[in-house]
């Protein structure tokens, strides 16, 4: 039963999701009329992928208490500050820059998918 119940709520916030960034798209484009459509389509997909996701996974931990539009401006606001304190931290270890924006991003989310399942056997 709680696991029909996540499935639903998580179709229903990917479906949000993609139109969220659809609309990105759609703002850039509009933004900047000269580029081709897939310079576009990339430079939001890595805007969606380093600031968005993280985040909004993030703060799926309080999904009954906020809203889905607070939850994606709240963790929009959350992944940035997070990536960019983590990337300086990465850095100072020594990792280069080019591995910042796939390896922050993959190790934030399989955090938050982590929190998310403490969560559901919990309840």
């Amino acid at each position: 039963m709680k696991n029909k119940k996540l499935a639903e709520q998580l179709k229903k916030e990917f479906i949000y999701l993609a139109v969220a960034f659809i609309a990105i798209i759609i703002i850039f484009k509009i933004g900047f009329y000269k580029e081709n459509f897939i310079t576009i389509a990339r430079t939001a997909a890595g805007i969606f992928w380093i600031f968005v996701l993280p985040g909004f996974y993030l703060m799926y931990y309080w999904y009954e208490k906020l809203s889905f539009i607070e939850r994606f401006i709240i963790g929009v606001v959350t992944s940035t500050a997070v990536i960019g304190i983590s990337s300086y931290y990465f850095g100072l270890i020594g990792i280069n820059i080019k591995y910042h924006t796939i390896l922050l991003p993959l190790i934030f989310l399989a955090a938050d998918f982590v929190i998310i399942l403490n969560k559901t056997r919990k309840e």
